[in-house]
């Protein structure tokens, strides 16, 4: 079976989370049941070529990517699943001088940093 290794950063902290794809199909399930959510990558891959495997692994970090840009809130089960303890959220604006309401509201939500794939390594130039 195969593992995918998933990258949470969140407040500058970084951690890692290895899930199957059949943690990911539950995980959709039950989502399914409190939000909209995106499309899933098909439960069935007829072979385990390299392609074909690296296609499942970009939608479901799309996957991911989508539930989080999508949502203000996020279901706890969501939370639970990339092993995220707790949401850090800002003080509101009467509290801190220094932050209007949308700046404040703006901070309080998750940030997703974006993901680089380099299909060829960058570092090497293209034969002329």
């Amino acid at each position: 079976f195969q593992v995918f290794k998933i990258e949470v950063l969140m407040s500058g902290r970084k951690h890692f989370v290895e899930k199957r794809y059949s943690e990911f199909h539950a995980l959709h399930k039950k989502l399914k049941k409190f939000i909209r959510t995106p499309e899933i990558p098909s439960k069935h891959v007829r072979n385990w070529i390299p392609k074909v495997l690296e296609q499942r692994r970009q939608g479901l970090e799309l996957y991911l990517q989508t539930v989080i840009l999508e949502n203000e809130e996020l279901p706890k089960i969501f939370l639970d699943f990339l092993n995220i303890r707790h949401v850090p959220t800002l003080p509101k604006a009467e509290s801190c001088g220094s932050f209007d309401e949308t700046e404040s509201e703006e901070s309080s939500k998750l940030s997703h940093q974006p993901v680089l794939l380099f299909l060829r390594d960058p570092y090497i130039l293209p034969k002329a």
